[in-house]
């Protein structure tokens, strides 16, 4: 019952990201003509918004959901960390999917001509645009009632199918400075 009246608080609350979100996948798909659809979703697996024509965009959240599970596994499982992004390459395109924020999932689908460095440039900003959007929204204080519940797991990715050619990347190691720039002194100049 408490889980039931923390979705229903969270689906009052999202129609003013919704929104939001729908028009930054609108802008998005206008800054990559091979872009052919668009989708936020929850990491549970429920739609946000989207901007997808021709897609069954609810049981594509639900495949994202599951795929993300078993990433999560695998990289858990490897020691490379929180995933930050998956692509898949298939005979027809692209599939790219970011984190976008804390509980928020970027899904694009572009045809298989689409400049891949591009993908993930625009990818990345919209993923970082619309995770604020939502993490704003649901850092609005809720309505007194019940604490809200840690996020659940998926435990569908068990039969998720298997993912030939994709890729997973985690977020990057910290970088140590330079010698030469920690202990004070400046980089060498050449003059010509």
């Amino acid at each position: 019952m408490i889980r039931a009246l923390r979705q229903r608080s969270e689906r009052k609350q999202r129609p003013a990201a919704e929104a939001e979100v729908r028009a930054e996948l609108r802008r998005l798909r206008s800054r990559l003509p091979r872009l052919t659809g668009a989708l936020a979703t929850c990491a549970d697996g429920t739609v946000l918004a989207d901007d997808a024509p021709g897609v069954a965009t609810e049981k594509a959240a639900e495949l994202t959901s599951a795929v993300l599970a078993a990433v999560l596994r695998l990289a858990d499982g490897t020691g490379r960390g929180t995933p930050c992004e998956l692509v898949v390459r298939g005979e027809s395109g692209y599939l790219a999917t970011y984190a976008a924020g804390r509980s928020t999932v970027l899904t694009l689908l572009a045809e298989d001509g689409v400049n891949l460095g591009r993908l993930h440039l625009e990818g990345r900003r919209c993923a970082a645009r619309i995770g604020e959007l939502v993490d704003r929204q649901a850092a609005v204080p809720p309505a007194p009632g019940p604490a809200p519940l840690p996020p659940a797991t998926a435990t569908a990715a068990a039969t998720a199918p298997g993912a030939a050619g994709a890729t997973a990347t985690t977020a990057p190691a910290p970088t140590r400075a330079h010698p030469s720039r920690t202990a004070g002194t400046a980089a060498p100049t050449t003059h010509s």
